[in-house]
């Protein structure tokens, strides 16, 4: 089902022109669809179980009999450099560019890649998930919070230069772009994220931001010193179409290291809400739309748990940083097919990839292969119909590393 998804974007082509390599037995395009589709298959450690080498269903996603063995991955992945993933990560940028997927706001936010060997080489980095700091690789995602894709992932980010992670994303971002193109206008990010020179930064490249103002020990004798009637109630959305209500002072005050005024909106609720002191250039929008927008950022740090959970982002079984950043890239691709993916679906959209997984992709299917078509014969599932439907737009796509053959979905009358 993925395979349409690949031709309609333009993906495939993507593969075709980028600098990976390819051997003299499998093609390029074919080895870079060899890790997608154990990526897509909610597929473990490569290493871990290789039942996988013997379906023949999988094989013909990369237009082979059988995906190859699991030192054929270690092998490949030897040869790729983060040169080579951050130009195919650069090229699918343009496609999102071209299909208008990218709204005006980037959200930001580092995920700790723990490795758990030898790992006297690597720096200790927080893990949120562990509670404890540990020899691991500091990766850095880019997600945008309306389509759901992830536009930009390194893994090679070191303690002393993560500050400038926000101007590299902006060099990336910009990078090939047309001015007419340049659709971003919001950088969200954390407090720890960034320093405030390069804020300052941003600001000179025209880019508003929305942080939270790092905390100090008086931060909270401030905040209860503002002036009653300055606050005032807003409503932010929150989950189940729900409201919360809260309170806000919007102020602009003097920022040390910015070096000039900054609009500053102090948050407080009702309940065990902690309050939170919003920073921004930004003086166009209302209270409470900086406040959503913040709020969104929230979106990021789901989309790197699903990482972890599904794609299995801290299972790497390697310490070398290059390949981890090829895995990481190849999760991106794979997590942004499972968003394309819900975009067909229509209200299903909104699930994430391992339910996605579940209801549409975990199935069997008979496959016959004719001299122009494949059929795919699908066992019954309750999603089946909505499958179906989906499929058929696709019929008439043609796929070169399939024989130029096309893919017709068909329901099996058993189960």
């Amino acid at each position: 089902m993925f395979i349409p998804i690949l031709k309609r974007y333009g993906i495939d082509k993507v593969i075709e022109q980028s600098g990976y390599p390819g051997t003299s037995v499998i093609s390029k395009a074919s080895s870079i669809l060899c890790f997608l589709a154990l990526k897509l298959a909610n597929r473990r450690r490569y290493s871990s179980d290789d039942t996988w080498c013997m379906d023949r269903g999988m094989g013909l996603f990369a237009g082979l009999n059988v995906l190859p063995k699991t030192a054929w991955y270690t092998s490949y992945s030897d040869r790729v450099t983060p040169g080579m993933n951050l130009s195919f990560l650069k090229q699918l940028h343009q496609v999102w560019l071209k299909f208008g997927l990218l709204d005006d706001t980037a959200n930001l936010d580092f995920t700790t890649i723990p490795y758990w060997g030898d790992d006297s080489h690597l720096e200790n980095n927080w893990s949120g998930k562990r509670g404890k700091a540990l020899g691991s690789m500091l990766a850095v995602l880019a997600h945008d919070p309306d389509s759901g894709l992830i536009e930009y992932g390194s893994a090679n980010v070191l303690q002393k230069s993560e500050s400038d992670t926000v101007m590299e994303f902006l060099d990336f971002y910009r990078a090939g772009t047309r001015k007419k193109d340049d659709t971003l206008r919001y950088v969200v990010f954390d407090s720890k994220f960034t320093n405030y020179e390069n804020l300052r930064k941003l600001d000179e490249n025209k880019v508003k931001f929305i942080t939270i103002r790092r905390w100090g020990k008086l931060i909270l004798e401030r905040i209860a010193k503002l002036p009653e009637k300055g606050w005032a109630n807003i409503k932010v959305e929150c989950t189940g179409n729900k409201h919360r209500t809260l309170r806000a002072y919007h102020e602009m005050v003097f920022l040390a290291g910015y070096d000039q005024d900054v609009r500053q909106i102090t948050i407080t609720g009702n309940g065990k809400i902690k309050p939170a002191v919003i920073i921004t250039n930004d003086t166009d929008l209302t209270t409470e739309q900086i406040v959503r927008k913040y709020a969104r950022r929230w979106l990021v740090e789901k989309k790197i748990s699903e990482q972890i959970d599904f794609f299995h982002l801290n299972l790497v079984s390697s310490s070398m940083v290059i390949k981890v950043d090829f895995d990481l890239t190849m999760s991106i691709l794979a997590h942004n097919l499972y968003r394309l993916f819900a975009l067909e679906l229509g209200r299903y959209e909104h699930l994430t990839a391992q339910t996605l997984y579940d209801k549409f992709v975990l199935n069997g299917a008979d496959i016959e292969i004719s001299e122009k078509t494949f059929t795919v014969k699908l066992k019954k599932k309750r999603e089946l119909p909505l499958i179906l439907e989906v499929m058929q737009k696709f019929s008439r796509q043609n796929y070169p590393w399939l024989g130029n053959k096309n893919i017709i979905f068909e329901g099996a009358s058993y189960s």
